[in-house]
């Protein structure tokens, strides 16, 4: 874990983070194997928009600070079964960061919310919800080191090789055919005219996958209500949805809580889980993941002093 700390912290401090889809453990939205030269260089240079967006959402005013000192001794929130929880909770247990005290949320909101009425001196959670929490909350900002770097995967069931299969030639011919860097430059990297998924006209379907998520987690699956109705949505909804219809299945989405979406899958309730998902050993002893989609990073919120 201090190893990936470092590695992170210097690809932070360069302003490089690196989108390439495709990596190995620590890999959230995570995966395998080395992608072609294009799609790295394409997805790269998403990643460095997605640095430039987060600097203006409040990264630079909270320049210079090391996460670890800052961590060290705090009282730090995460969302409850997240990588940030397991990072956190696994440092403080190497002594870390000294006498840190660790509180679980359900929601990452929940624990923003905690720190803004002081009852919190940090969050640690993945940049893009940490993006939004921010610009929605006066008096916040983030860290402009990273924590950890991690790639995002899909889970699917251990028995299901066949899904697992089918989902890793979806996933590549979304690559291949750019639908999945419109969904980055949609959501993430506020590219100007890019467009979420629509589902293409004439597609027969045979069935219906049902796909495990927890929607709080924005950009990546998130409640909207602007069309009068409650919908779930999201780049890993989008993103599902496209998987889904080059297999000729429809998608449905079962919002649960985040540490429940493991068991959903395993227990066969759920077809697949896709919530900002990072591959790591312990998960892998229960799931397999598919190639990765996109990288994030864990970051550091806390309150802005200049504010108070």
């Amino acid at each position: 874990m201090k190893l990936k700390k470092i590695l992170a912290a210097l690809l932070a401090a360069a302003l490089c983070i690196s989108l390439a889809a495709c990596g190995g453990e620590g890999s959230s939205d995570a995966g395998a194997s080395a992608e072609s030269s294009a799609e790295t260089s394409s997805e790269s240079s998403a990643a460095e928009e997605s640095s430039a967006d987060a600097e203006s959402s409040g990264t630079a005013g909270a320049a210079a600070q090391d996460p670890t000192e800052v961590l060290t001794d705090a009282r730090i929130g995460v969302q409850l079964g997240t990588t940030g929880d397991q990072y956190i909770d696994g440092d403080i247990q190497d002594g870390l960061l000294g006498d840190a005290e660790l509180t679980r949320y359900n929601k990452g909101m929940e624990a923003v919310q905690a720190l803004l009425q002081d009852k919190l001196d940090a969050v640690v959670i993945d940049n893009e919800p940490a993006k939004v929490f921010v610009e929605e909350n006066e008096g916040l900002v983030i860290l402009d080191s990273a924590y950890t770097e991690e790639d995002y995967a899909i889970c699917i069931a251990k028995d299901n090789t066949e899904l697992l299969e089918q989902f890793n030639t979806a996933i590549a011919e979304l690559k291949e055919d750019g639908t999945l860097q419109q969904l980055l430059d949609y959501y993430i990297n506020g590219v100007e005219g890019a467009q979420p998924y629509t589902s293409p006209e004439g597609i027969t379907y045979n069935g219906t996958l049902t796909m495990a998520t927890n929607a709080e987690f924005p950009p990546y699956e998130y409640h909207d209500s602007s069309s009068g109705e409650d919908q779930i949505v999201g780049l890993d909804v989008d993103f599902a949805r496209a998987i889904c219809d080059k297999l000729g299945m429809e998608l449905e989405i079962t919002d649960i809580a985040f540490d429940s979406i493991i068991p959903a899958v395993q227990s066969g309730k759920a077809d697949f889980g896709a919530a900002g998902m990072t591959v790591t050993p312990d998960r892998e002893e229960n799931v397999n993941f598919t190639d990765s989609y996109c990288t994030g990073i864990q970051v550091v919120i806390v309150k802005d002093a200049a504010a108070e």
